[in-house]
Formats: structure tokens, C-alpha cells, sequence
């Protein structure tokens, strides 16, 4: 069966804005926002605690069992900084936020972040992972890359993505 709604990845380096523009633009079209770091911890959809990363050691096929259903009903924007263990049929468009390393390197030590969390996230963003990672595990035409630095950009993404999923029609 067909979704009626769409579904949206959104993707990127910890401190794009992925959880800002999820919850605008969820708000902005009545799509229902899934943030995956919370789910894994509400649900304990985990193998343990990663003490050097400082964060849960997240269990993608629990992850993926746990959130089959809704993605087929359609309607969805998954949160989530990681994008290649989903299947790639869940997905119409995947977003990828990214931010100036400067803009980011503020944001995540204003989060708290140092060390080696700072530094693996910041080199991330450099080399641009989460952009690479999408292209590779999906079609490159629903991979979407979008500056976000500022307010003005969130403002701009997010007139761009609700105009999509106005325009969005379910493929036959």
C-alpha cells in the first residue's frame, strides 16, 4: 500500500539543527516528528553506555523494528544523526544540515561537548561524513544538502521543505 504522507530523514553532524528543523517543520505540516535519541533512550532500544563517547550504544535493529509500522503508514520526520542502517524504502527525501565548522565548534561546547566527542564531531562536518554516508545508502535525487548556520538558513530550509511536502505526491 501506498503512503498518503511522506517521510523525511533528517541527517547531520551533532549541532546542525537537525531536532530545530524536525520540530518546525513537523509542526509547520502536521508530519509527526520522531527524534531517534530519544526513542532509543524512552525505549531502551540500546546495548549499553558508551563511556568514551559519552552516549548510548544505540541498537539499529531494534531501532528499526521498533519504528516499522509508522514508517509505512508514511507521515514521518525521523531525527537522527546517523542515516545508513535505515532501509532506504522508508525514506522520499533525506535532508542533510550542515554547518560552518566554526558555527558548529561553538555550538557543541556550548552543549558541553570536549575532548574527543568535540573533536570526532567537528571532523565529521570537515570531511563531510553524514552527506557522504546518505549519497551511499540512498538515490542520489531524494539526497537533499542544506546550509545551516544560522536563523536565516532555518527560516529558508524550512519554507523549502514545507513547500516540498505540499508538492509531495506518493509515487504509484
Amino acid at each position: 500500500m501506498a503512503r498518503k504522507r511522506p517521510n523525511i530523514l533528517v541527517t547531520g553532524t551533532p549541532g546542525t539543527g537537525k531536532t530545530t528543523m524536525s520540530s518546525a517543520l513537523a509542526e509547520e505540516t502536521q508530519l509527526r516528528h520522531i527524534n531517534v535519541g530519544e526513542l532509543v533512550k524512552e525505549k531502551s532500544l540500546h546495548d549499553g553506555w558508551d563511556n568514551e563517547l559519552d552516549c548510548y550504544i544505540i541498537n539499529e535493529d531494534l531501532v528499526c523494528d521498533e519504528l516499522e509500522d509508522m514508517m509505512e503508514e508514511g507521515g514521518n520526520i525521523v531525527d537522527y544523526h546517523g542515516c545508513d542502517f535505515f532501509p532506504e524504502r522508508w525514506f522520499d527525501l533525506v535532508v542533510v544540515l550542515q554547518t560552518d565548522n566554526t558555527v558548529l565548534y561553538d555550538r557543541l561546547t556550548q552543549r558541553g561537548y570536549s575532548g574527543s566527542k568535540l573533536s570526532n564531531n567537528v571532523e565529521c562536518e570537515i570531511f563531510q561524513t553524514l552527506l557522504e554516508e546518505a549519497k551511499e545508502s540512498y538515490p542520489e535525487h531524494i539526497v537533499l544538502p542544506l546550509k545551516s548556520d544560522s536563523i536565516e538558513d532555518i527560516s529558508t530550509n524550512l519554507a523549502s521543505l514545507t513547500d516540498w511536502v505540499r508538492r509531495w505526491q506518493p509515487s504509484a
